[in-house]
Parts: C-alpha cells; sequence; structure tokens
C-alpha cells in the first residue's frame, strides 16, 4: 500500500525541476539567437503602436529629388553648376544647417569651380562621404574638415534600421556621422555641445542624458555587429511626413524663405532609379503602400531624434543587463510552473495561460513606452511551456491518486461518496499520498441474522455460503445505498459505519445517520 500511494512524495521538488528546465532550454535557443527575429518584431510593432505618436519634426525640411526632376533636368547626377545653385538658393533662406546627402567625390562640370568654392565659403554645408577603404571620398575641397560626415547606415536582416551610427573609427580614420554633424550644428545655437559623460566617460552625452553605445547582445539582438558608436533609434513615434518640397520648387523660387529660415535642411534623393532606399519599423504596418523610405529620410528620422535628446524632449531607449534578462526569464518559468500546480487542469491553464501571456504583453508594452526595452518572447515561450509541462504533470498524478482513492473505497461505498471522497482528497491523503489520520463522530450499525446458529446446522456447508453470500451482498449494497460504509463482516454480523469517511458538522446530519442506519 505504502509504495502505491507514495506517487507525488516531492511535487515541489518535481515542479522546480520542470521549471528550472525550461528555463535552460529557453535560455540556451534566446542565446544561440533562437529568437532573435521574433524579438525584432515585437520591438517594430511595439515602435509603431507607440501610445506617444507624434507629427513629424518641424525642425527639419527636405529638398527631395524625385524622378520627376531628374527626367526635367534630363540628366543624372546633377551637374556642380546645378548643385551650386541649389545650394546657394537655400543658403540664401538662412537655415541653420544644410545637409546634402548626395556624393560629390568626383566634379561633375560644368560649374566645380563655383561648387568648390561655395563648399569653402558656406561652413552650413555639411556634405556626405562613406566611410572605409572601400567608401567614398568627400569633396576634395572639404576633406578633413567638419563639413562632412559619414551616411552610413546599420542595417538588419531583413533591410530594417533600428541602428543608428554615431561615430565610426577603423584604427586609422576617425569619421561623425552625417546626422550627427547636422544636430550638432543645430543644437550649437541652443547653447548644447557634447560633451562625455561623467559617470562613464566613453559615453556621449548630449543635454541632460548620456547616450549608451549599443552592445552585441542589446534588447533582442545576439551577437549583433556592435562596431562603432551606434545608438538604438526610436523613431520618436514620428510617423508624420516631414516638409518635403521639390528640387524644381526650389530652383523656380517657388519655396517661402520662412518654411526654410533657421531649419535643418536635408537635401537627398527618392527617385526610384537611384535605388537609396532602406525599411523602418513602421514599413511592417504599411498595406499597399511603398513600405520604404528614401535615405535622406531615414537620415532625416535620426537627426530629429538626436535633436529630442539633447533638448531632453525624449531619452535614449535602454535595456537591462543580462543578469536581469536571466532573472526576468527565470521569474516567468517560475510562473508558469505555480500556474500550472494551482490550477491542475488543461482547461484552466489556456485560460489563465492567455492571462499571463496578455500580462506580460501589457507589461512589456508599457515598459517600452517608458523607455525600456525588456526581453519579451523569451519570458513568454518559457512561462507557456513551464505552464504547460507542469498542468500535464499534475494531471498525470492526480489520476494516479484518484485510482489509488478509488481502489481503497470504492468497493466499500455508493459512487456519490467515492466522488465525494475524491473531492476533498486532502482531507483524506497526506502530501505524500498516505491516509490522513482524523478524529470524527460516527453511528454505527450492528447487524445479524436471527436464528443462525440453529438454522446452519440444517444445512450443507456450501448451501449455507452461498445462502449467506447471498445475504451479505444485498445487506452490503443497502448499506451503501443509505450512505453507510461496511466496517466488518463476522460471521451472520455486520459492522456499518454512518457518518465516515465524510465527517458530519451538525446534530442534524448525525440524526439523519441514525435514521438511515435503521432503516436498512
Amino acid at each position: 500500500m505504502s509504495s502505491s500511494l507514495n506517487i507525488d512524495r516531492l511535487p515541489i521538488v518535481t515542479i522546480l525541476i520542470i521549471c528550472i528546465l525550461s528555463f535552460a532550454g529557453v535560455v540556451a535557443v534566446r542565446c544561440g539567437g533562437g529568437f532573435e527575429s521574433l524579438e525584432l518584431a515585437v520591438y517594430d510593432w511595439f515602435l509603431s503602436s507607440n501610445l506617444a505618436d507624434s507629427d513629424a519634426d518641424s525642425r527639419i525640411v527636405i529638398i527631395e529629388i524625385s524622378e520627376a526632376d531628374i527626367q526635367g533636368l534630363g540628366q543624372w547626377p546633377l551637374t556642380d553648376e546645378i548643385t551650386a545653385r541649389m545650394l546657394k538658393r537655400l543658403s540664401d533662406y538662412r537655415p541653420r544647417v544644410i545637409g546634402l546627402d548626395i556624393y560629390r567625390d568626383i566634379p561633375v562640370p560644368p560649374g566645380t569651380e563655383k561648387l568648390y568654392k561655395l563648399f569653402k565659403e558656406d561652413h552650413k554645408i555639411v556634405v556626405v562621404m562613406k566611410f572605409g577603404d572601400g567608401g567614398v571620398a568627400p569633396p576634395s575641397v572639404l576633406a578633413g574638415t567638419e563639413q562632412t560626415g559619414f551616411n552610413d547606415l546599420v542595417v538588419d536582416p531583413g533591410g530594417i534600421v533600428r541602428r543608428g551610427l554615431l561615430y565610426l573609427d577603423d584604427g586609422k580614420t576617425f569619421a561623425t556621422a552625417f546626422n550627427l554633424q547636422l544636430a550638432l550644428r543645430y543644437l550649437e545655437k541652443e547653447g548644447i555641445f557634447p560633451r562625455a559623460d561623467e559617470k562613464n566617460p566613453g559615453w556621449l552625452r548630449l543635454g541632460p542624458a548620456p547616450i549608451r553605445p549599443f552592445e552585441a547582445d542589446d534588447g533582442g539582438y545576439v551577437k549583433a555587429d556592435a562596431r562603432g558608436y551606434q545608438h538604438l533609434l526610436n523613431y520618436g513615434g514620428s510617423r508624420g511626413q516631414f516638409v518635403t518640397f521639390s528640387l524644381k520648387q526650389l530652383l523656380s523660387g517657388a519655396i517661402s524663405p520662412n518654411s526654410i529660415r533657421n531649419k535643418i535642411v536635408l537635401v537627398g534623393v527618392s527617385a526610384a532609379s537611384v535605388k537609396d532606399i532602406f525599411y523602418t519599423p513602421y514599413s511592417r504596418r504599411i498595406i499597399g503602400a511603398d513600405q520604404s523610405v528614401p535615405g535622406v529620410v531615414m537620415h532625416a528620422h535620426i537627426v530629429s531624434q538626436l535633436l529630442r535628446l539633447g533638448l531632453g524632449e525624449s531619452r535614449p531607449l535602454r535595456t537591462v543587463t543580462d543578469n536581469q534578462e536571466v532573472l526576468w526569464i527565470l521569474f516567468w518559468s517560475l510562473l508558469g510552473g505555480a500556474i500550472g500546480f494551482r490550477l491542475r487542469s488543461p482547461w484552466f491553464f489556456l485560460i489563465y495561460g492567455a492571462n499571463g501571456f496578455l500580462l506580460l504583453w501589457l507589461t512589456a508594452y508599457i515598459t517600452f513606452a517608458e523607455g525600456w526595452w525588456i526581453p519579451t518572447v523569451p519570458p513568454m515561450i518559457t512561462f507557456l511551456l513551464s505552464a504547460a509541462v507542469v498542468t500535464a504533470y499534475m494531471s498525470n498524478q492526480e489520476k494516479q491518486r484518484r485510482a489509488v482513492l478509488m481502489h481503497l473505497f470504492a468497493r466499500h461505498v455508493s459512487p456519490e461518496v467515492a466522488t465525494s471522497i475524491w473531492q476533498q482528497r486532502d482531507q483524506f491523503l497526506t502530501g505524500e499520498g498516505r491516509p490522513r489520520s482524523r478524529k470524527m463522530t460516527a453511528t454505527v450499525l450492528f447487524s445479524d441474522l436471527k436464528g443462525f446458529t440453529s438454522t446452519s446446522e440444517s444445512l450443507e456447508p456450501q448451501t449455507l455460503i452461498d445462502w449467506l453470500n447471498s445475504y451479505m451482498e444485498v445487506m452490503a449494497d443497502l448499506v451503501m445505498l443509505h450512505g453507510g460504509v461496511v466496517d466488518d463482516y463476522a460471521g451472520d454480523g455486520i459492522k456499518a459505519n454512518f457518518g465516515v469517511p465524510l465527517a458530519r458538522s451538525s446534530e442534524a446530519e448525525r440524526r439523519n445517520d441514525a435514521v438511515r442506519a435503521v432503516t436498512c
């Protein structure tokens, strides 16, 4: 009996082992990058669903060179003369800074001397280059000056840009990003200058908040390329279009100077034939439209984020440490195990599992809205896995315990009483599956056959046994029918108990037991 009842000696230990194995398996997959694409998809969803949605930054204006502009001019690339005329017109409108997101490493005459003279004399102009030995050089007259910046972007698998670059250094050359150059020139007029953070001298501080360099395993990333000074992009919820004018409008004088004055102006190409396109997290939610954005718009988003950081309008997106991630995942694994242990039912698992899923999702979403990116997919999977396995384990244990309990009582009590015993099993069995001692008041019925001795002397042994068994079966059925339990057989005598094993709590119940006993 002891071995058959000892089916759940240490359930807590077993559940802990299940939770730890679930946690370890999920963490192993996480470390191998198995959840990275899902985590980045969640990041994109959170970002594009951010409640802090706002219009595009009004401090930025884009001059867009479209396919129609190129067709109207009849050539590409733009000649130096057209470029000089475009930049001179913009400079006359007195913007704070002009960013030219078009490579000018090779002269395109006529007008080269005029353009180079403008580059040298107008320090508001910043021109792009591409970093590295295989990159694209800046205009020769600007080489080595602060009027150039690289326009390299970090593109994740799938073509989405989620990280920005501030600085690059290959050991020979140190360069500043194009978008950072533009933001710094604007912020300089606001009395804000870049400086090293007091607590972390290796971090750049713009305004009130330091920008922590991106690390390879930040957020949902696993062993990402973290070279250079990278930072996470949050796009500020700006899904609106930046104020944009065409090159034709600029050259024809159709743009009001007030639209340009004191703004950051970016000049770039949107023509499909040039193929300077990228994707943002918002691209996942655009249906039935071109999901890509031109490179000049991408730089406008990054400049906008740097302006907001420098002016204290937002904070950098932060991530938790590796140890905090591990504890967060472990917590949800244990919580899933606890739910599985308490519920012990597949149906309740579906209900509470869905609630746990929603709680985790809501927590991660609110935390993201507050500027923290915490893991979502690994804790969600380990929560559901632990809850499912523990629920299955406890359900199996319940079946075994019920089988044992029914084996003990089903032959001596009615099905109704046996079901009640199972429903109140915690009163009858210890945590180790052994019967629990109890004190209670019972009504006892003693019954025997009148004249059994004289009758038995006149019958053959087998006939007597058959007759006696028939009587005992009928009497036992009557006892069980009236809610009693046959406790003992002695010759022709029967001892039956009423009020056990389900204890009576009132005198009225005990009187009813007496009535049922007499009725038998």
